[in-house]
């Protein structure tokens, strides 16, 4: 099942030459796990709350490759390039298959905590 690795980092500034090459390297981290770029600091549409920094989103075959990514010496390599220059948060999170069912999950909530179906 695919999974991402999302990323909400709070860039200060313009980039400078470590985050250039961090960008510029970052993808040859990625493709012995099959990792690919989904969102890449895109503008956001804040809708609800505060979303201040950048988003990225990056899809993987399944949550091993992810970790594996996460785990690699290349990866760890780059990490301080753009730690030292902005703060962040990742994730890594493992998808849902094409026939995931909201309403299936709601019931099993229901049931477990004892609750009826809203009207």
């Amino acid at each position: 099942m695919t999974a991402y690795a999302i990323a909400h980092l709070y860039p200060e500034g313009r980039p400078n030459d470590e985050v250039i090459d961090y960008i510029d390297r970052i993808q040859s981290t990625m493709d012995p796990y099959g990792g690919r770029f989904l969102v890449h600091n895109a503008p956001v549409e804040v809708v609800e709350g505060a979303w201040p920094g950048a988003v990225v989103v990056v899809g993987f075959p399944g949550i091993e490759e992810a970790r594996a990514w996460y785990a690699s010496a290349a990866y760890r390599e780059l990490v301080p390039l753009r730690a030292r220059n902005m703060a962040g948060d990742l994730v890594l999170v493992e998808g849902v298959g094409p026939d995931y069912d909201p309403s299936a999950t709601a019931a099993a909530l229901r049931a477990a905590a004892g609750a009826t179906p809203m009207a």
